[in-house]
């Protein structure tokens, strides 16, 4: 059974054959996430925990140039108080643990760019499938000067090592396909956005001919195995980046296509 195609406009969910499809369609703005575009794929998560008749879920980014590029940094002017930041961290862990517990796999199409939250969002899917331009990683030491929520470093701790994951996060680099693949961090590269389209509904609908119990129980088997950071466990790291001088800082030089000068406090 087909499910006609529903959306906000930043954000497309249709479901075919029983394979869900989410779309970041701000390609314009290389499909950063809005406040609304997060709640609503936490909203679609439990959507398809209630209807047995979906088997699996793609996660894609509109155009060729991203998958989605973090979290829309003009959403953080309205930051003032130590509580914003914590209700952001939250909001943010409420709704990528949402995503990382949706009963069926979760495939992640990514074209070009995924950094940010974009890649927090991936490093939730169970499959990443990339193209020759996939670039990953989370250059906020270069660009805002903020931090990873906790469940966000203890998902790339787990994919990657801890070395490994300091080493993105402290030299700001973006991964280039191949290395991602070779990190865990892609499963697979196809050559460009067609085959990979093509690609992940291939395995999508793979994984749905599967016996879903036996898929349901190994994605939680393996949640369970990981171990993750409480948001109170580091509360502590996210007030220090979040209520500094040098977030503010980073996020008006972001704005502002400038160079941040960093201070240290």
């Amino acid at each position: 059974m087909n499910a006609p195609m529903t959306a906000n406009e930043d954000l497309l969910y249709s479901v075919t054959d029983g394979i869900a499809r989410i779309t970041f369609n701000r390609p314009q703005a290389r499909n950063a996430m809005t406040f609304a575009m997060y709640d609503r794929m936490a909203e679609i998560c439990t959507e398809i925990n209630a209807d047995r008749s979906i088997k699996a879920l793609i996660l894609t980014g509109a155009g060729d140039k991203a998958f989605a590029s973090g979290t829309d940094i003009s959403q953080f002017r309205a930051f003032k108080t130590a509580q914003d930041a914590l209700d952001y961290e939250a909001r943010i862990d409420r709704v990528l643990g949402t995503l990382e517990q949706c009963r069926v796999p979760v495939i992640a199409a990514i074209a070009g760019a995924c950094t940010g939250g974009g890649a927090g969002i991936a490093a939730c899917c169970d499959l990443r499938i990339g193209t020759e331009t996939t670039r990953m990683g989370f250059p906020i030491a270069r660009t805002l000067g903020n931090c990873l929520s906790m469940s966000n470093i203890s998902r790339v701790v787990a994919l990657v090592g801890p070395a490994r994951t300091k080493d993105m996060i402290f030299k700001a680099r973006l991964v280039e396909a191949p290395e991602a693949l070779a990190l865990g961090l892609l499963n697979e590269v196809v050559p460009d956005v067609e085959t990979l389209q093509r690609r992940a509904d291939e395995t999508a609908k793979l994984v749905a001919s599967h016996a879903p119990l036996t898929l349901e129980a190994t994605k939680e088997a393996v949640r369970r195995i990981r171990r993750t950071l409480s948001r109170e466990e580091g509360e502590d790291l996210i007030l220090k980046a979040y209520m500094s001088e040098d977030f503010r800082e980073g996020m008006d030089a972001f704005l502002n296509k400038r160079t941040p000068v960093w201070k240290g406090r």
